[in-house]
């Protein structure tokens, strides 16, 4: 084995080779049938020996391979194969990068593969509908598009190496709280617009090998179960083709998760599910063709499994984890110019961990990392350093006595940069957080360094935003790193020090209470309910919408170097879609990466459509005074919402406004649109109401007509108070009291009608 390299599986399990041709699942007995169908054990699937079918592993992800050693009998979470830390998907979210997010998915797959793993469990899209979920550091943005975008590429980049993937989870899985058993109570148009666009994108554009259902229900039934979910809208509109497997755990009903789509109960139930499925398709309540599909797509799993190769290249992988990780991070403030630190200057590093750095999520996906960089070392190499810890990260310690050490040296320093975030014990898979506040120690420390130090900058460690309150007008500048991965901590040193330009953009808002969020009275509901009642006005979508101010914005990052744009065009075709074309200027001294945000804003149509919306982006790097012209293609999309009469995407008549921001709430360019539309016929029943049937396209000029023809003298100029009264009416009421103004046969022609128009 060459130095520097790992080797592949530890504990000597024979991977197999995969069947030549597809199995026939007709030519197997039913019990093996069932058996293919749940995990042997905790991480892999039987074997078939017969139809030349290997055991397939499947484990964790996302950011890192976490390949359990030793056999396979139990979760053995912290008992790993060494992998590369990579950023988790918090950081790529805010890299606004989707080559971030491919380059970490190939790299994922080729560590997969040198430790034999076919299936990586990655990544997660789900939405960070608030703040505080525990899980987070998984997910990419408050935002469909750019968690959708990210984990395409994700998907593309993993499944290129030849290792399949797992899009996660699926769907509504937005909190950790009871998350095994609540019920996700979401209206139709948020689950598409919200919490269903980006699984919908990876699927579409990637064809991930696997979709990971979640825990949850939704809308009363379990996601496992959810025929809806599984069959009609994975499968039969987006075209998935792989296998819907299980999260961990979350098969109530293994019979009825099969009849709605499930493929691959995980992990083994000890057989209680076979024997189930077996009794169900003898007894007659479950048709054995159901369970011959399912059978044929996990079978397809196995071709994925080849022999482990020669490790892989620990020290290439590292480098390529700090390279990625400097792209992640954001400047939030830099007042005076405060940062970069330049060579020389005497800098005091605050904080423990500048020196213990936080760079992952706790839970499944905690990755044993080959090795870890610290920031305090990497500043080191390069400035003049003194440290003092300031606080303990689990609160013990004499508080005052490392808060004094700290603003010693704060004091006979140029720069102080203070080190603060959340311990893993503050945020992990399997619990919330209760607030959106640092630990108070660490809040004391930092404004008893700030009042002291001449220059003062904060650097912070989560898996998700935290609140700047209390300290933020006290310090000169705040950059976020969230979680970076192994070698974050050599990154941020990066940044700091200006050998890397800050290029990360908030993927999140930062708000300035978390009373202030559009989820804070549901969120994480009661009584085994969650009631998404902020409906599609999630993050900035309400945050903009309702004017509620915030520290900052979805979409804000700042850069040692400046931009401009200018040109914006826009031109429309006759199927309202639309090219953007823009020129992005480097307009200061030194190269950086700027990130072209495009949103669409619009009142038109019957639904309350948000402030604007993000409907394309891309990040283009440029030398100081170089420009650039950057084009955009939108599909009628990304000019639509979901009607739920229609039960399908809509694009209103009217105007739409193209805008090009620095943040979601920073237009810099926009020009507006006028598009015709869709021609939306409604349906008519007698059950529509009164101003549904005179205000239709079709039926309501003529019933207006006939209407007015049988009424005195006036009625026409009474007509428009009188929809006002009435006209929430259904037409079977009021043609019942007016049964001699509107007779019935007409109402039934009128309905013919409308229905042919449609």
């Amino acid at each position: 084995m060459a130095p520097g390299r790992t080797a592949g599986p530890t504990d000597g399990q024979d991977q197999g080779v995969t069947s030549a041709t597809p199995l026939d699942p007709t030519t197997l007995p039913l019990e093996q049938k069932a058996l293919l169908l749940s995990g042997q054990d905790f991480w892999s699937t039987p074997a078939v020996e017969a139809a030349g079918l290997p055991s397939v592993v499947l484990t964790d992800g996302p950011h890192g391979v976490r390949r359990q050693q030793g056999d396979f009998d139990q979760i053995g979470l912290l008992e790993s194969v060494p992998a590369t830390c990579f950023p988790p998907a918090v950081a790529v979210g805010s890299s606004w990068d989707p080559e971030v997010a491919e380059r970490i998915g190939a790299a994922i797959g080729v560590e997969a593969r040198a430790i034999g793993v076919p299936v990586v469990l990655g990544p997660g899209v789900n939405i960070k509908r608030s703040p505080l979920c525990g899980r987070n550091f998984e997910y990419y943005s408050e935002d469909p598009l750019l968690a959708g975008v990210l984990g395409a590429a994700h998907v593309r980049g993993q499944q290129g190496e030849g290792v399949g993937a797992s899009v996660k989870h699926f769907a509504a899985n937005n909190q950790e709280t009871q998350r095994m058993q609540v019920s996700a109570d979401v209206d139709e148009r948020t689950l598409r617009e919200i919490y269903l666009p980006a699984f919908e994108r990876v699927v579409t554009e990637s064809q991930p090998a696997t979709v990971m259902c979640a825990y949850n229900r939704v809308n009363g039934v379990y996601a496992s179960q959810n025929r809806w979910l599984l069959t009609e809208v994975l499968r039969e509109e987006w075209g998935f083709r792989g296998a819907v497997v299980s999260d961990w755990g979350a098969v109530d009903d293994r019979v009825a998760a099969l009849e709605a789509g499930l493929d691959l109960q995980m992990p083994s139930d000890h057989g209680a599910g076979n024997q189930a499925v077996v009794d169900a398709v003898r007894a007659g309540r479950l048709a054995e063709d159901v369970v011959d599909r399912s059978v044929a797509r996990v079978a397809a799993l196995a071709g994925l499994v080849t022999e482990p190769t020669d490790g892989f290249d620990v020290d290439a992988h590292h480098a390529l984890a700090r390279e990625l990780a400097a792209g992640c991070a954001v400047l939030l403030k830099n007042d005076g110019d405060t940062l970069p630190l330049g060579s020389g200057r005497r800098v005091a590093v605050v904080g423990e961990f500048a020196r213990t750095p936080r760079f992952q999520g706790g839970g499944s996906s905690h990755v044993n990392a080959t090795r870890v960089e610290d920031a305090l070392t990497a500043l080191r190499a390069s400035l003049t350093v003194t440290f003092a810890p300031g606080s303990t990260l689990d609160g013990s310690g004499d508080a005052a006595a490392l808060r004094a050490e700290a603003v010693a040296a704060a004091r006979d320093a140029e720069v102080a940069v203070v080190f603060a975030g959340l311990a893993e014990s503050d945020e992990s898979e399997g619990f919330d957080r209760s607030t959106l506040d640092l630990p108070a120690a660490q809040v004391q420390l930092i404004r008893a360094v700030a009042a002291v130090a001449p220059r003062t900058v904060v650097v912070l460690s989560s898996g998700s935003v935290v609140s700047l309150e209390g300290w933020h007008d006290d310090v000169d500048a705040v950059l976020a790193g969230f979680l970076l991965g192994q070698a974050g901590g050599a990154a941020l040193a990066d940044l700091l020090t200006g050998a890397v330009d800050p290029s990360g953009r908030l993927a999140e808002t930062i708000p300035l209470r978390l009373q202030d969020t559009p989820s804070y009275l549901n969120f994480p509901g009661e009584q085994g309910h969650v009631r998404y009642g902020e409906g599609v006005m999630v993050g900035y979508r309400h945050f903009e919408t309702a004017e509620v101010p915030v520290r900052y914005p979805f979409g804000h990052g700042l850069s040692y170097t400046t931009f401009a744009t200018s040109d914006l065009q826009v031109r429309t075709n006759d199927v309202d879609a639309a090219t953007v074309t823009l020129t992005v200027t480097n307009t200061g001294e030194r190269a950086g990466r700027h990130v072209v945000q495009v949103y669409v804003a619009t009142t038109a149509g019957p639904v309350r459509r948000p402030a604007r919306e993000l409907r394309a982006f891309t990040k283009v790097s440029l030398a100081a005074g170089e420009s650039t012209t950057v084009a955009f293609e939108l599909d009628r999309r990304a000019f639509a919402y979901w009607d739920v009469r229609e039960h399908d995407w809509v694009v209103a008549a009217g105007e739409h406004t193209v805008q090009i921001g620095d943040s979601a709430a920073d237009v810099v360019a926009e020009a507006t649109v006028t598009l015709a539309g869709d021609a939306v016929v409604p349906e008519l029943t007698l059950g529509s109401s009164v101003a549904e049937w005179f205000g239709h396209p079709v039926a309501g000029p003529q019933l207006l007509a006939g209407f007015l023809a049988t009424m005195p003298e006036g009625a026409a100029e009474m007509h428009e108070g009188m929809l006002q009264m009435i006209g929430s009416m259904p037409m079977r009421r009021f043609a019942a009291d007016f049964g001699s103004a509107i007779p019935a046969a007409e109402l039934e022609r009128l309905m013919t009608a409308a229905q042919a128009a449609r």
